[in-house]
């Protein structure tokens, strides 16, 4: 998911907003006096200046909409499975971790801040151009253990209820040779579920201490999730939003190509 959107929109309401107000503001003054004076304006405007003024309003409602309420996204990886699959399109909560500047990101207004179990959506530290999403697991100050597929937090182990083996679907099928299993993670008040694999590359003990202003995010699928396991911990300055609802699902893989069994569905 790329940022350039932000940059694109934002330019084009800039643009657009310059054009409406010159000819709000001075070309149709112009265009009065002259008729208050008996005499034919010679400043009508003209039709590409009618037409990027026309899009002035909808551009800045666009805008507006999209950097400080709710930003559509689609999942293009498998990393958040069973949660998010391949194909979802979500809606982000843009307020929920506080209202930021679009493009610049400076946060503005105090809002709230992530909590543990959250589905957030991110700026990848190592470009900060890509969108990430994954789910809270450490909070600044906690320390993270992950050792045999189990999560510590602070010394204490999260809870896991095994479910069985778990079948994905369409563009979000088993690879060939996996018997992924299906989990259900309790994690302070949020029950969700995880995929475990038999591969072993991450049964390996690792732990972590959150640095103040950072977060540490973790895929739900567990063993197939490029994570703060690998690259680190999350900044604050780095925060787009809170993922909420699924809002359309599109995979022919599997048949129909809208599933409408997740439309509406609660991101938990």
């Amino acid at each position: 998911m790329n940022l350039d959107f932000a940059l694109i929109i934002s330019l084009l309401t800039l643009s657009t907003g310059i054009v409406w107000a010159v000819d709000k503001f001075w070309l149709r003054k112009r265009r009065a006096e002259q008729l208050a004076a008996g005499r034919a304006s010679d400043d009508q405007p003209s039709k590409p200046v009618e037409f990027l003024a026309s899009f002035f309003p909808l551009l800045l409602l666009v805008l507006v909409f999209r950097s400080f309420v709710f930003e559509p996204f689609k999942i293009p990886s498998g990393s958040m499975i069973p949660t998010l699959l391949i194909g979802d399109f979500i809606v982000v909560s843009k307020y929920s971790y506080g209202l930021r500047l679009p493009v610049f990101n400076n946060k503005i207004l105090e809002t709230g801040e992530p909590e543990r179990g959250d589905v957030f959506v991110f700026r990848f530290p190592e470009d900060n151009r890509t969108n990430y999403i994954k789910r809270v697991i450490g909070l600044p100050g906690d320390s993270i253990t992950y050792r045999n597929k189990v999560l510590f937090i602070n010394g204490e182990p999260i809870e896991q209820q095994v479910v069985g083996p778990w079948i994905g679907q369409g563009l979000n099928r088993n690879q060939p040779g996996t018997r992924p299993q299906l989990r259900i993670e309790q994690l302070s008040d949020v029950d969700h579920e995880i995929l475990v694999h038999g591969n072993p590359v991450r049964s390996r003990q690792a732990s972590w201490v959150v640095p103040e202003g950072h977060y540490f995010a973790m895929g739900d699928n567990r063993d197939q999730s490029l994570d703060s396991r690998s690259w680190g911990f999350v900044p604050e300055e780095n925060l787009v939003g809170k993922a909420i609802r699924i809002w359309m699902h599109w995979d022919c893989g599997s048949g129909f190509c809208i599933d409408f069994s997740r439309i509406g569905d609660k991101i938990e």
